[in-house]
């Protein structure tokens, strides 16, 4: 394996996880946050990979700052942030696309709980990009036998299904949290599928994206594990906790909040039915309690399952 020095953008959770799998395949790694020492241009001197990794309200800040910095001429930058800009509704590769038009942009997205990956347990992960070769080399960079990563030409797709899956496991914790069964959370959780195909798809994504490690795998892992901050965001409202209690006390940010938010404002616009985020949002927004959001979803019209994918 060829040896290549990364710049990771955001030191937190996910940010130092990555930097451990690169650390592992023994590349040089230089983490980077707006509190350390050495400045952004300084940690984006040579090197042949930049991946960001900080929050959605970091990403555009972040790209705006580089523009100023000579980046390696078409060096690739990899996205690893799951989050929708609320002021244009745009994806993290987007923005990254949009002020770096001559760069290859890969979006790195799947089940990865940053805890176990730090704990050096397995995992598996989607590289993805209309450039296969970036992809490619992303995927080598990663790629051990702790860390699967698999290829795909569908960025948007890879993206939108790791974002998404947020506003569900918010859902999903609520549902754990009101001890709603197994029943209800597969049911939940099979719909929200629907749900995120419906919006994926809309915006130019491919349907097998959401049945795969960025889709699926996602939102299985998130709705399922207390790891998960969105996740114990909806566990917490279930037990009559303020959102501003939750969010004070959370290690990290819940992404899932604000991408809610700005779902419900993309789904207005395009006219795309979202019941699951909406009943969410209302929640988050204080405008109704957990267990009226469940009585919503249950007293929905009735339908055939597949009526309503498109």
């Amino acid at each position: 394996m060829i040896q290549s020095t990364l710049a990771i953008l955001g030191a937190g959770a996910w940010g130092t996880a990555l930097a451990s799998l690169a650390r592992y395949n023994g590349h040089q790694v230089r983490l980077w946050s707006r509190s350390s020492p050495q400045t952004l241009e300084e940690a984006l001197t040579e090197v042949e990979l930049i991946v960001s990794a900080t929050s959605m309200r970091g990403v555009a800040p972040t790209a705006a700052k580089m523009q100023s910095i000579k980046l390696p001429a078409n060096g690739v930058i990899v996205t690893a942030t799951k989050g929708l800009d609320s002021k244009t509704t745009h994806t993290p590769s987007q923005i990254w696309q949009a002020t770096f038009p001559n760069h290859p942009i890969v979006v790195l997205s799947g089940p990865n709980l940053s805890k176990e990956i730090e704990q050096g347990l397995p995992a598996a992960t989607v590289v993805a990009s209309t450039n296969l070769k970036a992809a490619e080399l992303v995927q080598q960079v990663f790629a051990s036998e702790r860390f699967r990563v698999y290829t795909s030409t569908d960025p948007i797709g890879t993206e939108l299904g790791g974002t998404l899956k947020n506003i569900i496991a918010i859902a999903a914790g609520v549902c754990d949290g009101l001890k709603l069964g197994t029943n209800a959370k597969s049911a939940l959780i099979t719909r929200a599928l629907t749900e995120i195909i419906r919006v994926g798809t809309h915006l130019g994504a491919q349907t097998e994206t959401f049945f795969g490690l960025s889709g699926l795998g996602d939102m299985l892992a998130t709705c399922n594990s207390p790891l998960s901050r969105n996740y114990q965001v909806g566990y917490n409202l279930a037990l009559g906790k303020s959102l501003e209690e939750i969010l004070r006390e959370l290690q990290g940010t819940a992404e899932g909040v604000n991408t809610t938010n700005v779902l419900i404002d993309l789904a207005n616009r395009e006219q795309i039915p979202v019941p699951i985020a909406w009943q969410v949002s209302r929640l988050l927004n204080n405008k109704i309690t957990p267990l009226q959001a469940v009585e919503a979803l249950m007293e929905r019209d009735l339908k055939l399952e597949f009526g309503d994918l498109f």
